[in-house]
C-alpha cells in the first residue's frame, strides 16, 4: 500500500466534506448537532487551514483521497496548546496504517510550529479513534478547553509534549 500523505489543496474541500460526514454515519452517529458535522466549516477545509500555525494532512492511498487530520489554534485554548482536528479516515482507507502515519505526522508538526500541548474533542462512537489516542498518550479531561464551537463532543483529551 502506497500511503502518500501532503498538505491540503483547495480542490480537496468537497471529498474531504464527503468523508468526514460519511464516517458519523458508518459508525451510526445520531445526533450531529454541535460536531464537525454540521459545522459549515467542514465544506471548506482549504480556508480554514490558511489560518497561522494550522495545518491539515490529507491522506491518499492508491492515489485516491482516504482521509485527513490537522492542528488548528482553537480560540481560548492555553499558551502553547493546539487542538487536533478533522481526524477521519474513510472506510476505504481504515485497517491500513494510514491512521497512524496521519496521527504522527500532525503531531510532528504540531511540535515543529512549537506547541507543547495537543488538545482533542471526539464523541463516544468514535471509540476506535479514543483508543488509539490513549495508545498516543493522551489522557481524559473532566471539561474542554477552549472555544471549539462543538457543544454535541462529550469526551475531551490533552496530550503533553
Amino acid at each position: 500500500m502506497n500511503i502518500n500523505l501532503r498538505p491540503i489543496q483547495k480542490s480537496d474541500n468537497a471529498a474531504l466534506a464527503i468523508i468526514i460526514r460519511n464516517c458519523f454515519h458508518d459508525f451510526g452517529v445520531k445526533n450531529t448537532q454541535g460536531t464537525v458535522y454540521t459545522d459549515s466549516t467542514t465544506d471548506n477545509l482549504y480556508q480554514l487551514f490558511q489560518t497561522p500555525k494550522s495545518y491539515l494532512w490529507v491522506a491518499e492511498l492508491e492515489n485516491e483521497l482516504v482521509g485527513c487530520c490537522g492542528i488548528f489554534p482553537t480560540e481560548n485554548l492555553p499558551e502553547n496548546c493546539t487542538e487536533l482536528v478533522k481526524f477521519y479516515i474513510s472506510n476505504k482507507g481504515r485497517g491500513k496504517g494510514v491512521g497512524r502515519k496521519l496521527l504522527a505526522e500532525t503531531i510532528e508538526k504540531a511540535k515543529e510550529f512549537g506547541y507543547s500541548q495537543i488538545y482533542l474533542e471526539s464523541i463516544p462512537e468514535f471509540s476506535t479513534a479514543v483508543s488509539i489516542y490513549e495508545k498516543q498518550g493522551f489522557r481524559h479531561l473532566e471539561k474542554p478547553l477552549g472555544n471549539s464551537g462543538h457543544d454535541g463532543c462529550d469526551i475531551w483529551m490533552l496530550k503533553e509534549m
